[in-house]
């Protein structure tokens, strides 16, 4: 993938995370594409549905499954606002997924603070795509909770 490509389906990640934002969720969006075409979208939803697991790869790493038809991600790329956490990463491993492209770090809560690998070996990062953005979209949204 050319940094176009990556940063296009970025903006759509982004387009999830504002959404999140409107019901005021921690505003982190993501899509999953296949064959240059989006084929799950999903945003944080935790506090509505009050279910910790419910942040934004979660719920497209299940929307995608169900249109695939299985639960493998395979030539498929995870693009979100925010490093995955922990629980993702693992979510994504089991997945296979095959390409992660993602915003901002999440240096108190990111995979990446683990020294054990915990992606698929197949797994590729592509890290601080609209990075900028992506951050500076959550540090608003953290600045107002703290008023």
């Amino acid at each position: 993938m050319n940094l176009n490509t990556d940063e296009r389906w970025m903006r759509e990640a982004l387009r999830e995370a504002k959404k999140a934002l409107e019901k005021d969720e921690v505003p982190v969006g993501a899509v999953i594409v296949a064959n240059d075409r989006i084929i799950a979208r999903g945003y944080n939803f935790t506090e509505t549905l009050t279910d910790v697991t419910a942040h934004a790869e979660m719920q497209a790493i299940t929307s995608a499954a169900t249109f695939l038809g299985g639960k493998y991600l395979k030539d498929c790329t995870l693009y979100v606002t925010l490093e995955p956490c922990l629980m993702c990463a693992g979510a994504l491993y089991w997945a296979q997924i095959t390409r992660i492209v993602y915003g901002a770090s999440d240096p108190k809560h990111g995979y990446s603070l683990c020294s054990a690998p915990v992606l698929h070996p197949s797994t590729t990062v592509m890290p601080g795509v609209l990075e900028a953005e992506c951050a500076a979209l959550l540090s608003n949204f953290f600045l107002q909770k703290r008023k």
